[in-house]
């Protein structure tokens, strides 16, 4: 069956531009249908710096309705509506004072993709955040919903940097290893721009439809180191409606948690819950009690207990607690090599990543200094497959260590 390609790069006019998102449509447009759509055969349809939000429905909605596989590759960037709080993709006549009518409200995505087939629609983002929107990212997921696959990143504002337009660096670098003529799997596509890009101080999307990337933690965002620059926040934008995704549990995890508290038959689902709505504390209380019976049941370094563990680094990130999150993600890594995982072992890996982008989250500086020291000890162990990531770790801390009075 014929695939269908949709190709969007949209950025406003003017001084409020953050990236030249039309100009990666050149490198797409040279690569055949096939290879951009991974079909036989695909039809093709290319929206440049559009004008109205109505015009990019359109085109969304019929390639949302046709048959067959759809790719998407949307390269743009990301404004808020201050009145009502919600992501938009900016469009040619968008400012901020005007974002809500000219702009394309992000849930609108979700909307015209939710009816879709799982499993058969897949984006590819390259797309910077302005400064309220890299501000609201912290704690509230940047998802398109279920049975979609989603990669690419989303870049932070530069800090320091006054009208500085950057370049779609991930969809040129996808496009261009698709120029080969040759079309790995998304994910493992979306792992070769990376190696690229290399994604320092970004969010970095990566699940696919069933929320699971082979390599990663399950449930949607897979953070890259991030430049110690940034401003805070690490998680991506969902519907509201839809609390953040957590590690998926292991095979048998505990189902209640200990005797002396309150029986919970899911507690992922009210740990999400609780995210959701804002009391972290809460969620973290049940995540501590679930881990404490896993410890009974299974015994320290199971993969039940880590488990847990991973959801309170993950909880403690929701909660704008970097430091804390960080930490939590070494003591994952240090568990896992303690228990005879090799530092090339994925999951060791990626506990020993997430550290890494926690740490540069770090505002208190003394903190942030305490944690690196630890943490550059543990990146020279594992340094990842990343480049140049024990050498920015080194870099970082080197900029952390007090000043002589």
């Amino acid at each position: 069956m014929p695939g269908t390609v949709l190709l969007i790069a949209a950025s406003p006019m003017g001084k409020g531009c953050l990236v030249d998102a039309a100009s990666v449509l050149p490198v797409l447009a040279a690569v055949t249908p096939e290879v951009l759509s991974g079909t036989g055969t695909a039809n093709v349809v290319e929206l440049a710096d559009p004008l109205e939000p109505q015009a990019v429905l359109t085109r969304l909605r019929a390639a949302a309705t046709a048959p067959g596989p759809l790719t998407v590759y949307l390269a743009g960037q990301l404004q808020l509506d201050r009145k009502q709080r919600l992501v938009h993709l900016a469009l040619a006549r968008t400012t901020p004072a005007t974002v809500r009518y000219t702009a394309f409200p992000w849930h609108w995505i979700v909307e015209e993709l939710r009816l879709r087939t799982p499993g058969t629609t897949t984006l590819f983002v390259d797309l910077h955040a302005d400064a309220e929107v890299w501000q609201q990212l912290a704690g509230h997921p940047l998802a398109v919903g279920p049975g979609v696959s989603v990669y690419g990143r989303v870049a932070p504002p530069v800090a320091g940097v006054r009208r500085s337009v950057a370049a779609p660096g991930y969809m040129k670098a996808l496009a261009t290893i698709l120029r080969s003529g040759q079309r790995p799997e998304p994910a493992v596509l979306h792992e070769q721009v990376l190696a690229r890009t290399g994604g320092y101080g970004d969010l970095v999307l990566s699940y696919d439809a069933t929320g699971t990337v082979p390599g990663a933690r399950p449930g949607g965002l897979t953070p890259a180191t991030p430049a110690p620059s940034r401003p805070q926040g690490a998680a991506p934008q969902a519907p509201q409606s839809r609390p953040p995704a957590l590690p998926a549990p292991p095979a048998n995890p505990p189902t209640t948690p200990p005797a002396n508290a309150a029986a919970v038959v899911d507690p992922h689902g009210a740990i999400s819950a609780a995210v959701g709505a804002g009391r972290h504390a809460e969620a973290d209380a049940l995540a501590a009690r679930c881990e404490q019976g896993a410890l009974r049941e299974f015994g320290d370094g199971s993969e039940e207990v880590l488990h847990w563990r991973e959801v309170r680094a993950d909880l403690a990130m929701f909660a704008g607690d970097p430091a804390g999150s960080c930490a939590a993600w070494m003591g994952v890594a240090r568990a896992r090599l303690a228990a005879g995982r090799s530092a090339q072992d994925p999951a060791v890996e990626a506990a020993v990543d997430r550290a890494h982008h926690q740490w540069g989250l770090i505002t208190d500086t003394a903190r942030a200094h305490e944690l690196g020291v630890e943490f550059v000890e543990l990146r020279d162990r594992v340094p990842g497959r990343r480049a140049g990531a024990l050498e920015h770790a080194r870099q970082h801390l080197a900029e952390l260590r007090p000043q002589p009075a």
